[in-house]
């Protein structure tokens, strides 16, 4: 697999064979290491500028399989923002109150403030795969016309489908920039990582006996995960599909995908107060 390979291409048809889950380039760790420390440095730069901007906000999406790294990319790649600027918000079983709501909803209240970083741990996308796998969880929606798994058929994903990608598009319309990446992990490594949360006492805090329910949905789960990225990958938002069997190349190629992301936006700092005006406050300053 390529680099360029990370992307799920919108409009063709992917499958998650063709990307490899252990694929680190020509890096090692110890170089990784030292990209990271990089990654790390030129975002707190840029989110510096980006906050004085003030015209765009970026959405991290950050979907895996369980013990995949997502917490990690978070506590490593964003470690050098400041955190009056970046919110991570993590959705987990709805409330009965997001219940009575439409499936946007709890979503929407989360997004980030223009000049703000907001990372999703785990999204709206939970509402195509987990219910997907599970479809008796849509019944707690209570959603009119479907009031048994009978019902939700193909034509009730893709409406899902379509309704999450006019949320992204009108996000991306006004301003906010949405990178969205499936941690794209191994079976065999996920097994090698739930036996280690459970073999390290510091780690038995993770472990969950649902994530062994959920490891027998293997095979589901992929096909839902490939459902995903074929109908909602698309130009305003792409998947990345980023090998997750090393924990290191996951961290550093996101971190410069992110740092890529807001060099290509034309952030500069405002100009609200003119050369005359400086000048005079400093002579008045350096006169006290």
């Amino acid at each position: 697999m390529k680099p360029s390979k990370l992307i799920a291409e919108p409009g063709t048809k992917i499958s998650l064979s063709d990307f490899e889950t252990n694929y680190t380039g020509d890096l090692n760790k110890e170089e990784a290491k030292d990209l990271l420390k990089e990654n790390i440095a030129e975002l707190s730069t840029l989110q510096d500028v980006f906050w004085a901007d003030n015209r765009y906000s970026l959405l991290i999406i950050l979907q895996a399989p369980d013990a995949a790294g997502k917490d990690g990319v978070v506590k490593h790649v964003m470690s050098g923002l400041n955190p009056q600027g970046c919110v991570v918000s993590s959705f987990k079983t709805p409330s009965s109150l997001e219940l009575d709501h439409d499936f946007l909803w709890r979503h929407n209240v989360a997004l980030p403030e223009r000049g703000q970083i907001g990372v999703f741990n785990r999204s709206h996308y939970e509402n195509v795969l987990v219910t997907k796998v599970h479809p008796q969880y849509i019944l707690n929606e209570r959603l009119p016309d479907y009031d048994s798994v009978e019902k939700i058929d193909k034509n009730f994903w893709k409406n899902r489908y379509e309704q999450i990608n006019n949320f992204e598009k009108g996000l991306r319309q006004n301003g906010t920039i949405v990178l969205k990446f499936f941690l794209h992990l191994s079976k065999d490594e996920q097994k090698k990582r739930l036996l280690e949360r459970i073999d390290r006492p510091e780690k038995n805090w993770k472990f969950s006996p649902a994530d062994l329910t959920e490891r027998g949905f293997w095979k589901e789960y992929q096909q839902v995960y490939e459902d995903m990225l074929n109908e909602t990958s698309t130009k305003y938002a792409p998947w990345y599909v980023i090998p997750a069997d090393k924990k290191w190349f996951t961290r550093i190629t996101i971190g410069k995908i992110v740092v890529d992301a807001f060099k290509n936006l034309d952030l500069h700092y405002p100009k609200s107060v003119s050369p005359d005006v400086l000048k005079n406050a400093k002579m008045q300053l350096e006169g006290e």
